[in-house]
């Protein structure tokens, strides 16, 4: 059934992939390809999504159709670049490990792609970032710069940040959507966000996802979990209507 679910998600993304156009920027040299729904209506709130480790993906692309559908203006993050997608998970984990220790450039990135949002003609008060695996780490980090948006959403993404690290005020609203059974976070590193969001004054929350596993809200993986996952999205929408609309 869940093969089944993939394919079907999969076909679907496709057929619909029209609807998402390319946007090049650049960072110095460095070819950036983003995606950006295709609703042309002026002045609407506005999600930057980023993707998991892998570059911008199938769950990447049918979240930001889905989001056009309730009424927002979606761009999802290219944060590696042209030539720098990794093919397989080895090179997922390698690139997205250097962009987790230096987290300014990873930060650096995530500030380009809301540039490029911001050109599209978006209500600039009312933008959200939100973010899968990878992605989810860079939402927590988009807080932690305190970049000009209202709230995050970090959707299975790594909680870890390096204790070397201050605590400082996070402005930005914060909902992390955490996966019981994720075996990339310890109870330290969960123990350690709450502690950073509460010394942050932060208006934060965590919901926790049962019998899931790290990447339970992408179809096409074998952690797939539906009623979780469509949990999970409906507190995504229920958090972005609160702080965009």
């Amino acid at each position: 059934m869940k093969k089944i679910l993939a394919i079907c998600l999969f076909i679907t993304t496709i057929m619909q992939a029209q609807e998402l156009k390319t946007v090049t920027y650049k960072d110095g040299n460095q070819k950036l390809n983003g995606l950006v729904t295709s609703n042309s209506e002026k002045n609407l709130p506005a999600v930057l999504i980023l993707p998991a480790w892998k570059g911008i993906d199938n769950e990447a692309k049918q979240a930001a159709l889905d989001l056009q559908k309730n009424g927002y203006k979606a761009f999802i993050a290219d944060i590696y670049g042209e030539g720098n997608i990794p093919k397989d998970n080895t090179e997922a984990a390698k690139i997205a490990t250097q962009y987790k220790k230096d987290y300014k450039a990873y930060q650096h990135r995530i500030k380009l792609a809301l540039e490029q949002l911001k050109k599209q003609g978006i209500n600039i008060d009312k933008i959200a970032i939100i973010g899968y695996c990878f992605g989810g780490t860079g939402a927590l980090e988009s807080a932690r710069a305190d970049l000009p948006v209202v709230g995050v959403v970090s959707i299975h993404g790594g909680l870890f940040k390096d204790p070397t690290r201050t605590n400082n005020i996070i402005k930005t609203k914060i909902l992390v959507e955490n996966p019981a059974d994720d075996k990339s976070v310890t109870k330290e590193d969960y123990n350690n966000l709450i502690k950073e969001m509460n010394d942050g004054k932060a208006d934060w929350q965590i919901i926790t996802y049962a019998n899931s596993g790290h990447t339970f809200t992408n179809p096409e993986s074998p952690e797939y979990n539906k009623i979780m996952a469509d949990r999970a999205w409906k507190h995504t929408l229920l958090f972005l209507e609160e702080i965009l609309k």
